[in-house]
C-alpha cells in the first residue's frame, strides 16, 4: 500500500507503522519534510530519491507533495479488540458501522472524523464495500493509524455479537426519530448505509433504534460522510458533557 503526502506519512511513522521505504523527489529542497526524514533516519527506513515522474507513477497522483511511502498492508482488527480498547480507556464503546459504503473518499473522511471524536472502531463488511487503500489513507490524513477498522464476513452477525455484549445499535435513516432526542451516552454502534440506497432492509430491521438528522432544505439526503460526521459529533457532544 502507498501512503501519499506529509501528514499521512508523519502519522504512520509516529504510530510505529511498518514502512518498507520512503520515496522522495530528488533535486528539490526538502526543508518542509525534515521531520519525516529525521524520523525515518532514526528508524533506519530506506529513503529513495527519484524523479518526479517516477514518484507520480508510484503515488498515482500529481498531488503528492513530493513524497510517498510504501507500507505493509493494513491489519484489520476484531470486534473484541475494539471493545477491549474501549474498556482499557474506561469508557463505554463507541463504534461506527458502515453498511456497504463504496466511496473511498467518504470512507477516508469518516475515519478522519472518527479519530477526532474518539470512536473506538469502525466495522465494515468484506463484500460490496470499500476497503482500506491508498485513496482512503490519503483522505484520512493519518487518522487510519489511530482508528481500529474491523472487516466482517456478515454484518448482521456482527451486530448480533455487539448486542450480546450490551451495545445498543442505532441506524441512520430519513424516517427515524431525530438524533437530538436520543441518549447516546452508553455503549453504542451507529450504522450508516451506502451512498445511494442507505441501509439494507435486513440491517435496518436489526437496529434497536432508527435515528434521523433533521433537514430543512429541498434535497432529501445527506452525503454519507457528512451524515456520519453529524452523528459522531452529536454522540461525542453528549458523551463529553
Amino acid at each position: 500500500m502507498v501512503l501519499v503526502g506529509k501528514n499521512a506519512i508523519t502519522e504512520a511513522l509516529k504510530s510505529g507503522k511498518e514502512i518498507e521505504k520512503i520515496m522522495i523527489v530528488k533535486d528539490r529542497a526538502h526543508s518542509n519534510i525534515s521531520e519525516i526524514l529525521k524520523i525515518a533516519g532514526d528508524k533506519g527506513i530506506i529513503k529513495q530519491y527519484v524523479p518526479s515522474s517516477k514518484l507520480r507513477e508510484v503515488a498515482g497522483t500529481d498531488k503528492n507533495q513530493g513524497i510517498c511511502a510504501i507500507v505493509s498492508e493494513y491489519n484489520y482488527y476484531t470486534i473484541d479488540q475494539i471493545l477491549d480498547s474501549a474498556a482499557k480507556k474506561g469508557k463505554a464503546p463507541f463504534i461506527m458501522i458502515l453498511d456497504n459504503l463504496t466511496d473511498p473518499h467518504n470512507f477516508g473522511a469518516i475515519i478522519r472524523t472518527a479519530e477526532l471524536n474518539d470512536v473506538d472502531g469502525i466495522i465494515i463488511p468484506k463484500r460490496n464495500s470499500v476497503t482500506i487503500n491508498e485513496t482512503v489513507s490519503k483522505t484520512a490524513a493519518g487518522a487510519i493509524e489511530y482508528v481500529k477498522v474491523c472487516k466482517v464476513t456478515n454484518l448482521n452477525n456482527a451486530i448480533e455479537e455487539l448486542k450480546k455484549k450490551n451495545v445498543w445499535i442505532y441506524g441512520l435513516d430519513m424516517n427515524g426519530e431525530t438524533i437530538y432526542n436520543q441518549d447516546l451516552k452508553g455503549p453504542i454502534a451507529i450504522i450508516v448505509g451506502n451512498e445511494g440506497e442507505g441501509m439494507r432492509k435486513s440491517v435496518r430491521e436489526n437496529c434497536d433504534f432508527i435515528l434521523s438528522i433533521p433537514q430543512y432544505g429541498k434535497i432529501n439526503s445527506l452525503n454519507a460522510s457528512v451524515a456520519s460526521g453529524i452523528a459522531m459529533y452529536e454522540a461525542s457532544r453528549q458523551r463529553n458533557n
